[in-house]
């Protein structure tokens, strides 16, 4: 099953579906002059619970019910745990850890856990192309984010040196956050789908980043100190479009497609969000594109392209594998009655004029 944006109830479906992407690789972008002037599990509760207070009020004007009975908590509970806490608080912590580019490959190498739990628990069919299309994307975000060491070692083994300095680089304890952030996400993904089922998922969406919000803001009192006191305006800015734009409206629009459409399909767009990083860190911070990373983002987009067209891509194969194999069969019969005389019965029929003659 793929997304079917044609039946979606919002305008501009196309739009909205790669938007949570676009905004989640700007607000890293946004983010990135605000760490060093606070503290990592601060900046993840800004993340949530304002965010989820925006959401639930935006809820509540489209005339959204609110969530009703135990179970419906309990799942949502389930959900801010892990895809609020654990995945915002990891991702917070990995990020003061590693560098913006390696983290998000940790990050983007979600869509292949979630492919893997949705073929285990919704039978969602993911086929040749899609598994190609995601070991390409896996390659492509690799090649944007991994240290040159490291590749430089795959690419010619005997740089020894180089590969052990990539790897060194690789399992710093940052890397292995970002790692747990994106096990985290990928289960709330796939949580979302038993979420909806006893709750609206934009109530659903704000009310799991309130819960998920909290403990972090709890957390912080106690470990953390001068969360806020070295932050200027425009870092108050920048946590600001990250709220508002990277986790309330992101966030909401995500977990609506996720309630419905295809999770392989929908996730494998998470592989564009190290590429809106890369070309806004580039427009606003001067960051360069060097030659690898040039080749990841167009394989990126390639991997998009197979994962999301992927029931296309098979039929049309099978489509003509069924054209060869009926003309071969053709062939091999005009091969055998080649030079061959052949009786053909052929029916005659008279008249009874001529019967009678």
């Amino acid at each position: 099953m793929q997304l079917k944006l044609t039946e979606s109830k919002l305008p501009f479906a196309p739009l909205l579906l790669i938007a949570p992407f676009f905004l989640w690789g700007t607000a890293m972008v946004a983010m990135k002059g605000v760490i060093p002037n606070t503290t990592p599990l601060f900046m993840a509760g800004v993340r949530l619970v304002p965010a989820g207070v925006l959401v639930l009020l935006a809820a509540a004007l489209m005339g959204k019910p609110q969530p009703q009975g135990g179970k419906a908590w309990l799942w949502i509970s389930l959900f801010a745990l892990i895809d609020g806490a654990l995945f915002q608080g990891f991702l917070a912590e990995g990020l003061v850890r590693t560098g913006a580019g390696l983290g998000s490959v940790m990050i983007d190498s979600q869509p292949l856990a979630v492919a893997i739990l949705s073929l285990w628990l919704f039978q969602e069919r993911i086929g040749f192309w899609g598994w190609l299309g995601l070991a390409i994307g896996i390659a492509g975000i690799s090649l944007i984010g991994l240290p040159e060491g490291l590749i430089s070692g795959w690419l010619h083994p005997e740089t020894v040196q180089a590969t052990s300095a990539g790897i060194g680089v690789l399992f710093q304890s940052g890397e292995w956050l970002m790692l747990l952030a994106a096990l985290s996400m990928a289960v709330g993904t796939v949580l979302v789908r038993w979420v909806c089922r006893y709750a609206d998922p934009v109530t659903a969406t704000g009310w799991h980043m309130i819960l998920g919000g909290l403990p972090l803001f709890g957390l912080s009192a106690v470990t953390e100190s001068q969360q806020f006191v070295n932050i200027d305006f425009s870092g108050w800015m920048a946590l600001g479009y990250a709220t508002v734009f990277g986790s309330a409206i992101a966030y909401g629009l995500f977990f609506y497609f996720a309630s419905s459409g295809s999770l392989t399909s929908l996730s494998s767009l998470t592989f564009l969000t190290p590429v809106f990083a890369l070309l806004f860190g580039n427009l606003f911070l001067g960051e360069v594109l060097n030659p690898i990373q040039s080749i990841g983002v167009a394989l990126t987009l390639v991997s998009i392209y197979l994962i999301n067209q992927r029931d296309i891509l098979a039929e049309k194969l099978r489509g003509k594998l069924t054209e060869t194999k009926a003309d071969d069969e053709q062939q091999k019969v005009l091969e055998v009655t080649d030079g061959k005389s052949v009786e053909m019965p052929v029916k005659v029929r008279m008249s009874e004029l001529e019967s009678e003659i």
